[in-house]
Order: C-alpha cells, then structure tokens, then sequence
C-alpha cells in the first residue's frame, strides 16, 4: 500500500468546510444540539494502522473537545495542531446527528 501522501491545499480543505457548514446551519439552523456527549476513540498510533485490528479503544467526550476550541477562541496564541483533532471529534458529531 506504498504511495504517494495525499496533498490536501489548505485553501481547497477550507472551502469545502465552509460550504458544508452553511448547508449545515440552512438546514438546522445557527446552534447544532450534539444528543451525545461521550463517544469512542481509537488513539492515532493505531487509527491509520489498518492491517491490524486496534488494540485499544479510549473514550472521548464531545463537551472536552468543544470546550478546548473554545479555550482556543479566547487564546489563539495557544493553537497546536491536535486542535483540528478536537474540531474533528465535533465535526464528526455534528455531521452523524444532522446527516
């Protein structure tokens, strides 16, 4: 399965989020409701690991990863990239409960 990475431009990446998040709120509206908050997670070592099955599953929770973007939001200086994992966690919520 050698290949070449795939190249993701930023600029496309974000164009495509904004176009689905305004089909989102046209939809639903400016405020999502999420009905869970806890959910399951495989950690990165093993997500992209697929010939083998993952060995450990950890729990997430919706209300952690919203409440670390909106501690960026009041802080920008602090972003580190795991913030695009907490917006995933939502992101993938968000899109499951209204898809």
């Amino acid at each position: 399965m050698d290949s070449e990475p795939l190249q993701i431009p930023l600029d496309q990446l974000r164009q495509a989020f904004e176009l689905a998040l305004q089909h989102i709120e046209a939809s639903a509206g400016s405020t999502v409701a999420l009905e869970h908050d806890y959910f399951w997670s495989v950690p990165g070592g093993e997500l992209y690991d697929v010939p083998n099955e993952p060995r450990t599953i950890t729990i997430g929770q919706l209300s952690e990863s919203w409440q670390h973007l909106q501690d960026l939001r009041a802080d920008p200086d602090r972003a580190v990239g795991y913030h695009l994992v907490w917006l995933a966690d939502v992101l993938r919520a968000i899109g499951q409960d209204t898809a």
